[in-house]
């Protein structure tokens, strides 16, 4: 079935995203591939601020996903771009994700934004994204598949031992 994605609005993190963040995402379910418990506000505060140096360095970011409710715009996640950032992986590459608040799931906002994102980040002149999913992540693999992505690689996380794919996309 195809259905028509939502609008998302995309916008370097602010200040005030750390916040929105922490709010947004203090979920266990949500959190359940990324260390399966909420974290602090401290780690939101270091996020945002680092997705600003990416912009501002690179043309891109995880940029922060608003939808429009009642008139109003409201975080609802992130989405976009980094460089890999661990020392272990695809070192140098250029890393698309996504995050989303739960009350938001199953409604087409992580692949409208992505596709979004995708966009900004080949208009930067990226050649290639990866995408590290955990496997057992079955939302966060039929994005990939949305969005056209490719399995290249299957690993073991040195950080939590459990398996996971690299997915890949030329841009």
């Amino acid at each position: 079935m195809n259905r028509a994605l939502p609008v998302v609005n995309l916008r370097v993190p602010t200040d005030e995203d750390a916040f929105a963040w922490h709010r947004v995402f203090d979920d266990p379910d949500v959190m359940e591939f990324h260390g399966g418990k909420s974290a602090e506000l401290s780690v939101y505060e270091e996020l945002t601020a680092r997705q600003r140096r990416h912009d501002a360095e690179h043309g891109f970011c995880f940029w922060t996903m608003l939808d429009v409710i009642d008139g109003e715009e409201r975080v609802i996640g992130f989405t976009g771009a980094q460089p890999w950032p661990h020392e272990w992986g695809p070192r140098g590459e250029i890393e698309i994700g996504w995050r989303l608040g739960r009350e938001y799931w199953g409604r087409g906002y992580v692949t409208a934004a992505a596709r979004t994102a995708l966009e900004r980040v080949r208009a930067t002149g990226v050649a290639s994204v990866v995408a590290m999913v955990n496997s057992r992540n079955e939302r966060s693999i039929a994005v990939t598949r949305r969005l056209g992505m490719e399995l290249v690689e299957t690993f073991t996380s040195p950080t939590t031992d459990q398996f996971g794919h690299c997915y890949r996309l030329a841009l």
